[in-house]
């Protein structure tokens, strides 16, 4: 176990960090609705159906 031998000041930390970016998301096209989504999330098509890796999860309320 590391057991430092000086305390890192937040400064220093904080420069260190700076680095740590999180990546542009990875986008998909669907192949069945051509809705682009991030990859291992559900989305919505333009009529409210939420689909997950192409397969309808949930349809949407038809309102009269």
């Amino acid at each position: 176990m590391a057991h430092p031998k000086h305390r890192v000041s937040k400064q220093r930390k904080r420069k260190r960090r700076t680095h740590q970016k999180a990546a542009v998301p990875q986008l998909a096209v669907c192949k069945k609705t051509g809705e682009t989504h991030v990859y291992h999330h559900a989305y919505f098509d333009d009529e409210g159906n939420m689909y997950y890796r192409g397969h309808l999860l949930v349809k949407a309320v038809e309102e009269d």
